[in-house]
């Protein structure tokens, strides 16, 4: 159950933000500010994952202490 509610919820996520950026081309010289800002977004969004993916404490604290 929990699987299809995150399957769902990311197809849904997908669709909106496709909806967002056609919108921001349909109103070009004004869209271009937001597709940037999504990209910065998107930018650090991916250096927060690499971090957390990166981080020896962390890691340790789930596999030892988390138990």
């Amino acid at each position: 159950m929990e699987r299809i509610g995150y399957i769902i919820l990311i197809t849904v996520a997908i669709l909106w933000l496709a909806l967002v950026i056609y919108g921001m081309v349909e109103a070009f010289p004004f869209g271009i500010i937001g597709i940037l800002a999504i990209a910065g977004i998107g930018v650090l969004l991916i250096k927060v994952v690499q971090d957390k993916a990166k981080n020896k404490e962390d890691k340790h604290y789930s596999d030892t202490v988390g138990k």
